[in-house]
């Protein structure tokens, strides 16, 4: 058995599975105690390496592409404290964790174990049912159905067409993008079925996400959601249509379907509606504020985010 114990969690090997436990410390993130266990099985690690620094150091573990559909959903997006396959190392565990990544690699060599794609999901994903409030709405998920619901930030045409529910059936893929520098991230559902071309703050599939503690949290749902589709390399892949609207993330607009980004220009008709409902959201942030509901820190990124809508 090789173990390393630190404040940030605990890594342990018993030759066949890597079981990563996160800290109870305060400063250990919200994405990997809300995660809670994980137990990694050898057939699903690409590699392990340990990287020394001037305080301690950190270790690293690769899943194989495919193999973890939370690694899938986040696609190394994730902040280093919130990677669950990191672990902040302090200074005098060094030799710990460099026999840790000796024995994990005598192992893979042993074992004969491929880094390379696997076809089918070796890790369960995110425990269920999973509700995550954050951004403009709240999404829950049971393992059977997606339920998302709108709070006072959302926009009012996305809004009114009220709580959207809908089966694991339904959805072609899921797409998770967290905020960066003055860029909004989401947590989108394409469906097989209505599939659109709309920002997320329009799209009723969409969670649009501000920057705010709990965002990434929403990549814990994604995973929950991917867990249950088919594999991308899987047979069953193949089977589900692929829809006709939808674009990735960072796909380029073509001519013949432009695309915008859903805020009306200075001489559309909605663009004194749009900036009046900004102000009353910024009324509505301030009384949330004064009340005591938002933090200082709270209060000062929702005001930045919608700020940057006018």
């Amino acid at each position: 058995m090789a173990e390393i114990l630190q404040k940030d969690g605990t890594w342990a090997f018993d030759g066949d599975t890597i079981r990563i436990v996160p800290g109870r410390e305060r400063g250990v993130h919200l994405l990997r105690q809300t995660l809670g266990e994980l137990a990694v099985p050898l057939t699903a690690v690409a590699g392990i390496a340990f990287e020394p620094g001037r305080k301690g150091g950190r270790l690293r573990l690769r899943p194989r592409d495919g193999a973890d559909p939370l690694a899938q959903a986040v696609r190394g997006r994730l902040p280093d404290g919130a990677d669950p396959y990191q672990l902040a190392v302090e200074p005098g565990r060094t030799g710990v964790a460099e026999y840790l990544v000796d024995e994990v690699r005598n192992a893979l060599l042993l074992e004969q174990v491929p880094d390379g794609p696997t076809d089918r999901y070796l890790l369960p994903g995110p425990a269920v049912p999973l509700s995550v409030g954050a951004g403009d709405g709240t999404v829950s998920f049971d393992g059977e159905w997606v339920r998302l619901e709108w709070n006072w930030m959302t926009e009012e045409g996305k809004k009114s067409a009220g709580t959207r529910t809908f089966p694991v059936g339904d959805i072609q893929s899921v797409e998770w993008l967290p905020s960066h520098g003055l860029e909004n991230g989401y947590l989108r559902f394409v469906l097989v079925k209505g599939a659109t071309k709309a920002p997320p703050k329009h799209d009723p599939h969409a969670i649009e996400l501000y920057g705010f503690k709990k965002d990434p949290l929403m990549a814990l749902v994604a995973a929950a959601v991917l867990a249950r589709l088919p594999h991308p390399s899987g047979a069953g892949a193949a089977d589900r249509p692929a829809p006709a609207t939808s674009l990735p993330p960072g796909a380029p607009a073509t001519s013949a379907a432009p695309v915008t980004d859903g805020t009306p220009s200075s001489d559309s008709p909605g663009a004194a509606a749009d900036h009046d409902a900004l102000l009353r959201r910024l009324r509505e942030l301030g009384e949330l504020h004064q009340s005591g509901i938002l933090t200082a820190e709270e209060f000062a990124a929702a005001k930045q985010a919608i700020l940057k809508r006018f």
